[in-house]
């Protein structure tokens, strides 16, 4: 199984934007059937050094990378892409 985190940090005043992307990834679980297990937070704290992070898990790494790809996951990261300051990931076996 591989673990894929992803934390991201949003340029200031796109809250609103970001809530509505958080709400489309979690919107991706039991869409793509790849993902096998998903978690989408955001910083509950303020002041983090970043504002979201996902965790999620897939069988394989040719899974992550369907996931990665299709144009439903694709859709979802343009928005995180227009609005983001920093993302940084990490992709493990467990």
């Amino acid at each position: 199984m591989i673990k894929h985190i992803v934390m991201w940090k949003f340029k200031p005043g796109t809250e609103k934007e970001m809530m509505t992307f958080v709400e489309k990834l979690r919107g991706l679980y039991g869409v793509i059937p790849q993902i096998r297990q998903q978690e989408v937070g955001v910083d509950c704290a303020g002041g983090g050094t970043y504002s979201a992070v996902l965790v999620s898990a897939f069988d394989s790494m040719e899974d992550l990378e369907t996931y990665k790809t299709d144009p439903r996951h694709v859709a979802v990261s343009q928005l995180c892409q227009s609005i983001r300051l920093d993302r940084v990931a990490v992709d493990y076996e467990i």
